[in-house]
């Protein structure tokens, strides 16, 4: 249902760009539309099926909306393509996004008990000496120390008072379950540079704030993705924003 309503939603509001440059690398998938705006989202390598992508006609030169109308389809890659195309379209500057740390917007306190599902190293030391109790769920736990399988936040999530989310979730097809999991918090947050910047499509499904990314320097993007780099190696280039979905 939230990758249907995500394609209707990047549908509407794609305007007429079509598709300059695509770069599938190992860890991200990068967009760039003939307008110059670029999106990216997390590349699942491991689960790709054989043969890639059902569709074997060439995507540069197709209008966005032939890519976006895959988001839901059961090719993950497909999937992914077309979830980094809808951040080309979507995740542009607006007045209504707040840069910098979620944490600030967020304000976590010394009461909350915070379900991270997803390693997001950056913000777990601030986390930690804020809240109550962290929890940090990852499909491979040997990330970090004290990290738990991510099926173990189906159990804990309910006891939270905030869930982070990653928003690779989105191309797992894992997000409904994981959010409907997470529907006593206070606050659910979005996270990461998949992240489409889509508002009303989220707060829907109970989410409070979206936090992604909008490319600043295009080519080193395409670059860095090219060469498997990931946030770590791109990260310079983009700039962290926030939606509070109201």
């Amino acid at each position: 249902m939230i990758l249907k309503n995500l394609k209707k939603y990047a549908l509407s509001n794609r305007q007429e760009a079509s598709i300059a440059d695509v770069r599938i690398g190992l860890s991200y998938t990068a967009v760039r539309l003939n307008n110059g705006s670029v999106g990216v989202a997390m590349t699942f390598h491991k689960d790709i099926p054989h043969g890639c992508l059902p569709d074997k006609t060439p995507m540069i030169g197709k209008k966005a909306g032939e890519l976006i109308e895959k988001a839901d389809s059961q090719n993950i890659l497909e999937r992914t393509v077309a979830i980094a195309t809808i951040n080309a379209t979507l995740n542009r500057n607006r007045p209504d996004l707040k840069t910098g740390d979620v944490l600030e917007i967020l304000n976590p306190g010394k009461d909350d008990i915070v379900g991270m599902v997803g390693f997001f190293g950056p913000l777990v030391p601030k986390l930690k000496s804020q809240v109550k109790k962290l929890y940090i769920f990852e499909k491979s736990t040997s990330k970090s120390e004290g990290l738990l399988s991510e099926e173990k936040a189906f159990d804990i999530l309910p006891e939270c008072t905030i869930a982070l989310i990653t928003s690779t979730s989105l191309i797992n097809l894992s997000f409904e379950k994981i959010v409907e999991t997470a529907r006593n918090c206070r606050k659910v947050v979005l996270v990461g540079s998949s992240t489409p910047l889509a508002p009303d499509v989220f707060k829907a499904f109970g989410v409070d704030i979206l936090s992604g990314i909008i490319v600043t320097d295009h080519a080193q993007v395409l670059r860095i993705v090219s060469e498997s780099g990931g946030m770590k190696s791109f990260g310079r280039f983009v700039n962290k924003v926030n939606s509070i979905c109201e």
